[in-house]
């Protein structure tokens, strides 16, 4: 399982450790990855996704998944939320040509 946020993208980053005699060794930092339940508005379904707090902060303050996903670059985001966008966009084109 690799350690990759699935809406965000945001992996691994390498830095040194630095001790007091300024000797530097390498490290890796790793994303505080997660695995959060999302509730998509436009579905009525629950997805499980790994996500960084900081993207589940950014939903937050999106409006939620449904939003998120729509505005999202496709380059981001893995092959599982790539589908559920899809499915979202779909969903959000069939109820507009519905109010039509």
């Amino acid at each position: 399982m690799s350690r990759r946020c699935e809406l965000t993208g945001v992996g691994p980053m390498v830095g040194h450790n630095v001790s007091h005699s300024n000797i530097k060794t390498k490290r890796r930092f790793l994303p505080a990855l997660a695995p959060a339940s999302l509730q998509s508005e436009a579905l009525g379904q629950t997805f499980k996704l790994r996500i960084t707090n900081a993207a589940l902060r950014t939903l937050d303050f999106r409006g939620g998944l449904d939003v998120f996903l729509v505005k999202a670059r496709d380059e981001k985001l893995s092959p599982r939320a790539l589908k559920i966008k899809k499915q979202v966009k779909a969903k959000l084109a069939e109820q507009a040509a519905a109010a039509a």
